[in-house]
């Protein structure tokens, strides 16, 4: 694979599974969530009662009660009243269920996440909020939170991502067709709203449903509609009233590209004003009521953009730091004598991807390398070589061949409605596998019986 399509570090990569409030809100989370106020949520109950049955499994009050005192601090960071204890808890464990059935899944397939992975992703939460990995330790015991709740929080998340992408993601295909009827149908959205951020609430409904459960589902989201229109606080409403996966978040589905919103509401994204509650939506899963929080314009177009090849060694257990810059440092002066670098390239890179192309990258788009790479790619001057130097892939060098201004709307367009379908398929297919794992389980759920 050619450098140019290896955007992110390992650490990046392992970032992108973490959840959106771990990664944005740590810290203003930590500010406002005591120790006390985990401790306190303890009480005197039984650790050990066992609250629900998950296949061979068993989930008991301890880990609901760390779970708890994982959310708490996100409702009260997004300033959302703490629902009453038992809605709480319900709602915690339902999710704390999903996570499990996921666990003994990924268990099943084989999949895993060790400590080394866990410790990179670890280290770049820390690193994202200007800690080092010990004072984030530090700082989160100081907010109540046990640091081995919240690194085996990060390992599950990471896990279920892992998980999901091996069971649902990876077989997604957009198909260039498919492509080519959604811009013929919704390109406007992806040029007049470029993304927007919603917030949903849901009253579920039964498989196959009878008449009278629909009505009262239905009554009760016209009810909080009203309530919603009259000034009631969605968050909040989102927490309380919610059956979505979502609704610990205060309902908040984060931003979306508007090609990839839910199909259900892809045409209200389009009209909504900012800060609107839409009518109940009815579909299979019950009624929706969605609020249009936030929009975000179309970006400019015109990118500079910059073709360059490159010669890659890697290094290992038989190749060092310094034999690789000794073995470039000859390939430089090669070429400054006037060696063809694409010849150099074909038969001395180990970036076999761009190798067989005598090195070449083609036009490469800011962002689409490692920012060492981009760095000194930005630094030469067209036809420069420069000396070699080292990004997470090895030792380099790189000549700039050109430069451009390039209008990229027609393949950013392109791009974009290919990520928006594949996200779209994502969102829809992981929701119905995680809806099938939880109906072919057995689940028994004890909670009421272990507050007696």
């Amino acid at each position: 694979m050619a450098i140019k399509l290896i955007k992110l570090s390992v650490v990046s990569d392992q970032l992108s599974v973490i959840s959106r409030w771990w990664r944005e809100c740590l810290l203003a989370m930590l500010l406002i969530f005591s120790a006390s106020t985990a401790v306190a949520q303890l009480g005197n109950e039984s650790l050990d009662a066992i609250i629900a049955v998950v296949n061979d499994d068993v989930v008991v009050r301890s880990e609901l009660n760390k779970e708890i005192n994982l959310v708490l601090p996100q409702l009260r960071q997004q300033g959302t009243a703490e629902p009453p204890r038992a809605q709480l808890e319900k709602q915690v464990l339902d999710r704390l269920i999903l996570k499990r059935l996921q666990r003994l899944r990924a268990k099943e397939v084989g999949i895993e996440v060790d400590d080394s992975t866990l410790n990179e992703a670890l280290t770049g939460i820390a690193k994202r909020n200007n800690l080092g990995l010990e004072e984030l330790q530090k700082t989160l015991e100081a907010g109540g939170i046990r640091f081995n709740d919240f690194r085996e929080d990060t390992r599950s998340q990471i896990l279920n991502s892992r998980l999901q992408n091996q069971e649902v993601v990876s077989k997604i295909r957009v198909t260039e067709p498919e492509i080519d009827r959604f811009l013929a149908k919704e390109s406007s959205r992806l040029i007049e709203r470029e993304q927007v951020r919603l917030q949903h609430i849901l009253v579920a409904l039964p498989e196959n449903p009878t008449s009278e459960q629909i009505k009262i589902a239905e009554t009760k989201a016209n009810r909080l509609v009203a309530e919603l229109r009259r000034g009631a606080d969605f968050s909040e409403t989102a927490v309380r009233e919610s059956d979505g996966r979502n609704a610990l978040e205060g309902g908040d589905l984060g931003w979306f590209e508007m090609g990839a919103v839910p199909a259900l509401v892809g045409d209200l994204a389009t009209t909504m004003a900012e800060g609107e509650i839409s009518n109940p939506l009815r579909n299979a899963s019950g009624f929706h009521i969605i609020k249009l929080r936030e929009i975000k314009g179309a970006t400019s177009k015109n990118i500079n953009q910059t073709k360059a090849r490159h010669i890659l060694i890697r290094t290992n257990e038989l190749v060092s730091d310094e034999d690789a810059k000794r073995r470039l440092a000859q390939l430089r002066q090669r070429v400054l004598n006037g060696e063809d670098f694409a010849t150099l390239a074909r038969a001395h890179s180990d970036d076999t991807g761009s190798a067989l192309k005598g090195g070449d990258l083609g036009w490469v788009n800011p962002g689409d390398t490692v920012p060492e790479f981009e760095q000194m790619m930005n630094a030469l001057a067209p036809n420069a070589v420069s000396e070699s130097f080292k990004t997470p892939f090895g030792w380099h060098l790189v000549q700039v061949l050109e430069r451009r201004n390039q209008d990229t709307s027609g393949d950013l367009l392109r791009i974009k409605a290919r990520e928006a379908l594949q996200r779209r398929k994502a969102e829809e297919a992981t929701e119905e596998w995680l809806r099938q794992l939880r109906d072919e389980a057995y689940v028994e759920i004890r909670l009421d019986s272990a507050h007696e």
